[in-house]
Formats: C-alpha cells, sequence, structure tokens
C-alpha cells in the first residue's frame, strides 16, 4: 500500500455572508462541510462534480489558502491546518497548485525566467548561479524545447497551452510531492488539453507525484486518474477506484454525471439510456436536510428526506454515502433504466 501523503480529515470551510444592503441578516455559506479525502504517493485522485460544489474551495484549503472553519489537513501524518508562517513555508513548498486560467496565473510583467526562478529563489531550490540553467531543465521537462529559447521571454507571447506549461514547470520548480490542479485543462482546447493531461501522467510517472486533479469534466477522468471522489453541495458523495466508480456506480449523482458525459460513438449498440436530473443544486447556504442529494434524486424515498447518509464504505473499492446503495445493481443499471423508462 502507498504511503498516504495528504489527507483531509472531517474538514470543513464555511463562509459568512451579509444579508443585502443593509445586511440585517446573516447566513453561513457552507462550502464544505466534512469531508474525509486522502491522497497516496505517486497516484493521481480526481475530485469532480458540479460547478460550485465545493471542489475549488477544498483545493485553496489543502493549500493553506482559506482557513480551515473545521477539521485538519494532514501532511505525512502532520497536522498542518493552522501552522505559523514559517512551517507554512515548508509545507507549501511540497504541495503546489496549478489553477485553472493560464492567462491570469502569470505576471504579465514578468518574464518566463522571472517566473519561474521566483519559488527557486523563495525556497531556496538551487544557489543563484544555477538558477538559468534550473529554469532551462524545468521548461525542457514540460515539453517547451529547447527551454533556453523561452527564457526572456514574456506571457503575452505564448499561447494558452504553452503558458499552462509554464504554470506547471513552476509549481514543479520546488520540487513538491503534491500537485492540486484546479481545473487545469478547462480553458484550453480540446487539442491541447489532451498534451496537458499527458503531461500530468508523465510527470506523475517520472517524478512520483501525487496529483489532486480537480474537474467537472468526467471525459479527462478515466483515462487520467486511478480514483475518483464525486462531490455535491460540499459532501463527498461516492469514491473509489476509477474502474470501479465508471462500471457500476453506487449513488445516483455519479450515475447522473456519468450519463451526462458526451458518447464517443453514439451509434453503439450500447448507447446508455440518459437519466436527466431535474431541478436546480440547491443553496449551500440552506441545504436540504437529510441526504442534499435527495431533492433531485430519481430513486430517493421519504428516510432520504430525514437521516443523513454516512460515506460508508461498500468493499475494498468504493463507499458510498447512499442509504441504498447496496441496491444500485438492480436500480442503477442501464437496463434497469431502460425497462423504467420504456
Amino acid at each position: 500500500m502507498r504511503e498516504v501523503l495528504l489527507r483531509a480529515e472531517d474538514l470543513v470551510v464555511h463562509y459568512d455572508v451579509g444579508g443585502g444592503l443593509l445586511r440585517s441578516a446573516r447566513g453561513v455559506v457552507r462550502a464544505i462541510d466534512g469531508i474525509d479525502l486522502e491522497v497516496h504517493a505517486g497516484e493521481v485522485l480526481a475530485l469532480v462534480g458540479e460547478s460550485g460544489c465545493g471542489k475549488s474551495t477544498t483545493a485553496r484549503a489543502l493549500l493553506g489558502l482559506v482557513a480551515p472553519t473545521g477539521g485538519r489537513i494532514l501532511f505525512q501524518g502532520d497536522d498542518v491546518s493552522r501552522q505559523q508562517r514559517a512551517d507554512r513555508l515548508r509545507y507549501r513548498r511540497h504541495v503546489q497548485m496549478v489553477f485553472q486560467d493560464p492567462f491570469d496565473s502569470l505576471n504579465p510583467r514578468k518574464s518566463v525566467l522571472q517566473t519561474i526562478t521566483q519559488p527557486l529563489r523563495i525556497h531556496r531550490i538551487v544557489p543563484p548561479g544555477q538558477m538559468r540553467e534550473e529554469a532551462v531543465r524545468l521548461l525542457d521537462s514540460v515539453g517547451m524545447s529547447p527551454g533556453a529559447a523561452y527564457l526572456d521571454r514574456y506571457p503575452h507571447q505564448f499561447s494558452g497551452g504553452q503558458r499552462q506549461r509554464i504554470c506547471i514547470a513552476r509549481a514543479i520548480a520546488t520540487r513538491p510531492q503534491v500537485i492540486v490542479a484546479d481545473e487545469a485543462v478547462s480553458a484550453l482546447d480540446v487539442s491541447i488539453r489532451a498534451q496537458i493531461l499527458e503531461l500530468f501522467r508523465d510527470l506523475s510517472a517520472r517524478l512520483g507525484l501525487a496529483c489532486i486533479f480537480i474537474t467537472h469534466d468526467l471525459s479527462v477522468v478515466r483515462s487520467l486518474s486511478a480514483r475518483v471522489a464525486v462531490m455535491y453541495l460540499g459532501k463527498i458523495v461516492e469514491q473509489g477506484t476509477t474502474d470501479a466508480i465508471f462500471t457500476l456506480p453506487r449513488h445516483p449523482y455519479t450515475r447522473a454525471l456519468i450519463d451526462a458525459s458526451p458518447v464517443c460513438d453514439p451509434g453503439t449498440r450500447h448507447a446508455r439510456v440518459r437519466r436527466l436530473l431535474e431541478g436546480d443544486v440547491p443553496s449551500p447556504v440552506d441545504p436540504p436536510p437529510g441526504c442534499r442529494f435527495h431533492t433531485r434524486c430519481p430513486v430517493a424515498r421519504p428516510r432520504c428526506a430525514h437521516d443523513v447518509p454516512p460515506l460508508a464504505p461498500l468493499d475494498a473499492q468504493r463507499a458510498s454515502a447512499c442509504h441504498f446503495a447496496a441496491e444500485a445493481a438492480s436500480w442503477l443499471t442501464p437496463q434497469h433504466r431502460s425497462s423504467s423508462t420504456a
């Protein structure tokens, strides 16, 4: 079993919000409401869900960019969630982030050399006399070769895919153990996405990097990740190995996400029957009682509106937060849904 590098235990992030112009009423946005998550050395974990479910807040909490309201974040067994400044700097050397938009992630006034050598200087990775050489090596490692040809250029001189490669080079400059990639390919053209995904796979295998890959697009998950965690309205509703999740999901929301992803070959005789979700995602200020998904769930029962389902292991490959997950083989399979909609 691989070492657990990064773990979130009962992680909670709540935000206080005002009640309008006069701020006479206040509420709490429950962005993350008690999740358990872990990533092992050298693996790629995908965190998926609709926009607004708490994925990006989870990423920022893991990086220390957002202070947790409750719970703990452990790195190699040490609690890093409330560290002092000096300890936090050491932690950030080992856990780096790649943001969604490479156009906003780079300072337009800094050259590529300045951008990449900044973390080298802050964390004292190499002596000052070796920084240019190290920057060239990093650019070569992310597919921008020869690296020396790019050092004195500025962000506006690059395409979106090239900018994201520069962001990745900057992220791996500190020689981290974990990369958190928050929608790192969603702002790129489809043809470029495949190249960046292949780069993440290559870096994970070559450098032994663990990666938490956050996305709303399941089409990128199956070929990239070893495990998947599915998030809905601040909660993890299902997690397990990628093969297990895609072969037979044990939560209705996971099934709906898979059904909503594009079909590569619509003419296949195994074309799936789609069951579209009705209604909008409830507000995180006032989440529904019981199972948070019950207001949109096609198979909800009276118990779901009152009892909160725990994220319970079903077998060695998966866990699900559904009261009726054990029955999923009968009510979530394509054959059942075909007959039920006939």
